[in-house]
């Protein structure tokens, strides 16, 4: 199967026009930060991808990044992680990569396609620590389909995890919610760690809120979801 025919993405890959200072960012610093997703059935050298060497305190992968602030803050806050990156939405990217220059920081990696690709392409039990925060909820019946948060990408996310990893869920959507504890929960190679309603519905300490977050909370509260790789 083609590269092509395995993209999964819906939703825009652009917003309003970026600013000067956005596209100089795109042309200069993001092919720095890029990820090329190697032939298959290549895997991603992933300590060449971290300047050399493996970062000591492991890799960690953000599915869906957004603007990159939770990014950015883990990166600051782990400086000797490595921080894998995937959002497809470029004005997304670009206001990413103002908080990366912004920031100074140089342990991030990022891929603007498809997290599946990359995915695919990482070594078995690579990962230490994955988060998939506030993804689309995709509402409507005929589009759950859509929903990130399926066996199959849970399965694949198993694959990746080293025991112990923790796996990070995130929505202010009821009804994805539901869906999110379902999925996880049945899942063979997770464990759910909260014990009470508290330890989902509170922030961990070293979970930042984001602007997002911010507007939405207005709305329906969010849910902070912890599991650990069995």
């Amino acid at each position: 199967m083609s590269e092509l025919r395995e993209r999964t993405l819906y939703g825009r890959r652009r917003g309003k026009k970026l600013r000067d200072g956005q596209q100089s960012l795109l042309a200069t610093l993001l092919p720095r930060l890029t990820i090329v997703v190697p032939p298959e059935p290549e895997k991603i050298d992933l300590a060449g991808l971290f300047g050399g060497a493996l970062p000591a305190d492991g890799v960690w992968l953000e599915v869906g990044f957004g603007a990159g602030e939770h990014l950015v803050w883990q990166a600051k806050e782990h400086p000797k992680v490595g921080l894998i990156g995937c959002e497809p939405y470029i004005n997304g990217v670009a206001k990413c990569l103002a908080h990366v220059e912004r920031e100074g920081v140089h342990n991030i990696r990022l891929f603007t396609d498809d997290a599946m690709l990359v995915m695919k392409a990482l070594p078995d039990a690579s990962l230490s620590r994955a988060f998939v925060l506030f993804p689309d909820p995709w509402p409507k019946s005929r589009h759950h389909k859509r929903r990130f948060v399926q066996r199959a990408n849970l399965d694949v996310l198993a694959r990746l995890m080293i025991p112990g990893a923790e796996l990070r869920l995130a929505t202010d959507d009821p009804g994805y919610l539901a869906w999110m504890v379902e999925h996880a929960c049945t899942h063979p190679a997770f464990d759910w760690l909260a014990e009470r309603p508290a330890d989902w519905r509170g922030r961990p300490d070293d979970w930042p809120p984001t602007r997002y977050e911010q507007k939405m909370l207005a709305g329906h509260k969010p849910a902070f979801l912890r599991f650990r790789r069995r």
